[in-house]
């Protein structure tokens, strides 16, 4: 009843997963970025670019999910799926503030004001998405491993 962690097994369990989910996804988005602002932009433009290449990091958040849980062998529990996905938002947040720093230039305002933007929003939701696909990704598994 209590899916509470009982030991440090299941917080290395979930870091685990989250660091794999991450990898996977952050990996994607790595290779689908410079795609993005360099074709896709200049010619369809900033939001088209983002709407393009939101469902490629949707497909590969599900894979992701799916794969980081089953190589960690993670334990039944929702608490831990999202605690996976949350762990992992707090890393790509890291990782995507360090990208823009240093490879883009860019300062903590203009990330911020990003998300005032139309492909802002788009990209809002697909981190909240990001952070909810391990819990989404179990709720569909035949065994029900939440």
């Amino acid at each position: 009843m209590n899916e509470a962690p009982a030991s440090s097994g299941a917080g290395r369990q979930v870091f685990s997963a989250a660091a794999i989910y991450f990898v996977i996804v952050f990996g994607v988005g790595l290779v689908l970025g410079p795609v993005r602002v360099l074709w896709l932009e200049p010619w369809i433009g900033r939001t088209l670019a983002v709407l393009c290449e939101a469902p490629l990091l949707v497909c590969a958040m599900w894979l992701g999910a799916r794969w980081a849980s089953s190589w960690v062998k993670l334990e039944p529990g929702w608490w831990r799926r999202l605690a996976v996905g949350l762990l992992a938002l707090a890393m790509q947040q890291v990782a995507d503030l360090a990208v823009g720093f240093g490879l883009r230039g860019m300062a903590l305002s203009d990330q911020i004001a990003y998300f005032a933007t139309p492909p802002g929003l788009i990209y809002a939701a697909t981190l909240i998405l990001f952070a909810a696909m391990p819990l989404i990704a179990a709720l569909q598994t035949p065994r029900r491993e939440i």
